[in-house]
């Protein structure tokens, strides 16, 4: 056994998805998906209702997992930053404390591209030195390019606290890292079989023109999600005649777009079975310049449909994008079932503590809109979250307490009997997962730095959200408008309040709300030195 279930050292597999709203689960009530694996441990666990992320942008929010910290603290404010190696994680944490550490799949903790940033925009200029020096270490580990260009290219391990790794870089079927060696190990002629110009003829699909969606030629049992799911299924396996107990992190790059479900995944779902959101078409009152300007594009016939920034899309794309993503959970659902599975057999399941998130969000219709980027809406931030505990341990049931990312790392912490370390911002959620007590927070901020000057707005979005439990107040930097949403009254966020003159009072007051809790966000890490 990994460990004695008496030791009170439990095994933890955290699994992570990425680009996946809260809703999209059987478990948080979408009657289409079909995720009986992951529904099942929402069943024997704990499942959380108003769980958000610290920022919805991928690295921003991998990093906050990390950490426990806001972007704003750890420094990575928008993707194209690096996460810094002075950053001590919860997984450096838990190795120190002798747990075995694996991640399998998805880390984005560096930069996947060698592109800027950000991009300047009028009136900003990029000066040639950084006012911060970099932390010394290896950094672009994870630039796709070095792994494609140099076939014995290799992570310097422990990686952020991970001593084992077995990396996915990318998105679809055209990830690299590990698995595309792995892939080319297994068929000579990989190649012919990956990316929109192998894919097979799908000539009805309207989201094929903008290559946000293709039907692979990968089989099943050469995806990436399958790929994850047994290599996960092997390191367990490798650790059960262990006597320490393990910490494995199975990150699924889907349902990500460009969406490319293989084989029967394709087909599990159509786009005419798929209910469109309730505010797809919905008429919007004062809607903020960003939803505007998206949906004037689109009008005009002048979307940007090919990137990974927010669009206006037609009714039959969103269908497509809606049918394909169900179809990626769903083989998400079954790789989640195969590692489950392992651990049964290995008399591991009722040792080990399993927790289910996501990375942030999709648009996926609301709004008539798909993607992300410069908007707070809750399709974004919010997320599902699952804690299933060891056997004697379990407390299942659901809570509305509001809770985030960066809640993660001190609730293993916790669990594991070790403490937070100093400038954790989170805090630990086990009284909320063993029904025990409710948390005293009131609200929680999300926030956010745009690459690029998005919307047709002057510069790069820089937004920052207050979160309540009634209200949602989010400030855009350097801008006279923003957005004040009552969340009771108005839960699908179709009348922004912010000019509304009756609520001016509580505009101003969630504004004072918003300062106080980016005041106490600041960082308490490191101490001050002994003769300060």
């Amino acid at each position: 056994m990994a460990h004695s279930r008496e030791s009170g050292r439990p095994n933890f597999v955290l699994f992570v998805t990425d680009q996946h709203k809260a809703d999209h689960l059987g478990c948080y009530g979408d009657r289409v998906v079909s995720t009986p694996r992951i529904d099942a441990l929402a069943r024997d666990g704990r499942v959380f209702d108003d769980f958000h992320v610290a920022s919805p942008i991928c690295q921003p929010n991998r990093a906050s997992l990390m950490t426990g910290r806001l972007p704003s603290a750890h420094g990575v404010l928008s993707n194209g930053r690096e996460l810094s190696l002075s950053q001590r994680t919860f997984v450096d944490m838990l190795r120190e404390a002798g747990w075995r550490t694996a991640l399998v799949g998805k880390s984005h903790l560096q930069n996947i591209t060698d592109a800027p940033a950000a991009w300047p925009g009028p009136g900003e200029e990029r000066l040639p030195l950084e006012s911060v020096r970099a932390h010394p270490g290896a950094y672009g580990q994870e630039v796709w390019r070095r792994w494609n260009d140099d076939p014995a290219f290799e992570l310097q391990l422990p990686y952020y606290g991970f001593e084992h790794v077995q990396l996915t870089i990318g998105h679809a079927d055209e990830q690299h890292g590990h698995w595309r060696r792995w892939l080319r190990q297994q068929l000579p002629d990989a190649d012919r079989l990956i990316g929109p110009d192998h894919a097979l003829p799908t000539p009805d699909l309207a989201l094929r023109a903008s290559r946000q969606a293709w039907r692979t030629r990968l089989p099943e049992e050469l995806h990436p999600t399958r790929w994850i799911a047994d290599r996960c299924c092997d390191w367990i396996a490798q650790q059960a005649a262990q006597e320490q107990p393990f910490f494995i992190q199975c990150s699924f790059p889907d349902p990500h777009h460009p969406f490319t479900p293989p084989g029967r995944f394709w087909d599990l779902v159509r786009p005419g079975d798929v209910p469109l959101p309730d505010s797809f078409a919905a008429d919007l009152h004062d809607a903020p310049p960003p939803v505007r300007a998206l949906r004037q594009a689109a009008a005009a016939g002048q979307a940007r449909k090919g990137g990974h920034g927010a669009f206006a899309a037609s009714e039959q794309e969103i269908r497509e994008a809606l049918a394909l993503n169900h179809g990626s959970i769903a083989f998400i659902d079954e790789a989640v079932g195969r590692v489950v599975a392992t651990l049964e057999r290995l008399g591991l399941a009722d040792d080990t503590v399993l927790v289910f998130t996501a990375d942030h969000g999709e648009l996926l219709g609301d709004r008539g809109l798909m993607l992300k980027g410069g908007l707070h809406y809750r399709s974004l931030t919010r997320v599902p979250f699952i804690w299933r505990d060891t056997a004697g341990r379990r407390e299942p049931g659901r809570t509305s307490e509001l809770a985030q990312t960066i809640d993660i790392a001190p609730s293993v912490l916790d669990r594991a009997g070790l403490a937070p370390a100093n400038g954790m911002q989170g805090c630990s959620l086990l009284p909320l997962v063993q029904g025990q007590a409710q948390l005293a927070r009131e609200q929680l901020l999300v926030e956010e730095e745009g690459q690029r000057r998005d919307f047709g707005l002057r510069q790069r979005p820089r937004l920052r959200t207050l979160l309540t439990r009634r209200h949602r107040l989010t400030v855009y930097a350097d801008e006279p408008w923003g957005e004040l949403v009552d969340l009771r009254d108005d839960p699908l966020e179709l009348r922004n309040l912010w000019h509304a003159p009756e609520a001016q009072p509580l505009k101003g007051e969630l504004a004072l709300q918003l300062a106080a809790t980016m005041a106490r966000a600041a960082s308490t890490s490191p101490y001050p030195s002994a003769s300060a």
